[in-house]
């Protein structure tokens, strides 16, 4: 019975984090060379690329990419600078952040050396293997294997694909020019 023995004693213990007033560090990005790259530092060199992409999860969508230095150090390609001030922000437990501009010389060098790869990360289109076939067969002069209702899916497909493209031109257009959304 717990509230027998128990004589009038509270204590109550203080968090260690204070999450409701948690404040990102501004850091200054402006210096840098390449404001959208961040250098990961200091993790297990059994890390591999699968398990720092885990860890940046996050930032999947938004384009993010890998580029190593040497075991225990990567580079952070993000799609701009703004999110990689957000990445700065945020704590992990495995791996250590900084900003390019106080990385290694080692981080420093790689950057610079592949400065033309670490253009900021964008996602890849959706694409369809329908015009590469179209134009395999016709070159080669064969029938193709592929029935008229596959064909016709993959037509539906691409159409869709053509129609939110063309959609999405117009909002991103709508919201330049400052006009209502619901009228798009």
């Amino acid at each position: 019975m717990l509230s027998g023995n128990m004589k009038n004693k509270e204590s109550i213990q203080e968090p260690r984090f204070d999450y409701y007033n948690h404040e990102v560090p501004d850091i200054d990005l402006s210096d840098c060379e390449f404001p959208h790259v961040i250098e990961i530092y200091d993790f297990p060199q059994e890390f591999r690329t699968e398990d720092l992409l885990r860890i940046f999860c996050t930032y999947q969508k938004k384009g993010f990419d890998i580029k190593w230095v040497d075991d225990t150090h990567a580079l952070g390609v993000f799609s701009s600078p703004i999110t990689a001030r957000d990445a700065l922000g945020s704590k992990h437990t495995m791996v250590k952040i900084r900003p390019l501009s106080q990385a290694t010389r080692a981080a420093k060098a790689k950057a610079r050396a592949y400065a033309e790869f670490l253009q900021p990360a964008k996602e890849r289109p959706e694409t369809s293997a329908a015009l590469a076939r179209r134009l395999v067969i016709s070159a080669l002069g064969v029938r193709s294997k592929q029935s008229k209702t596959e064909r016709e899916a993959e037509l539906k497909k691409l159409r869709e694909a053509r129609e939110r493209k063309r959609l999405e031109a117009k909002q991103r257009e709508a919201i330049w020019e400052g006009r209502d959304q619901s009228a798009v």
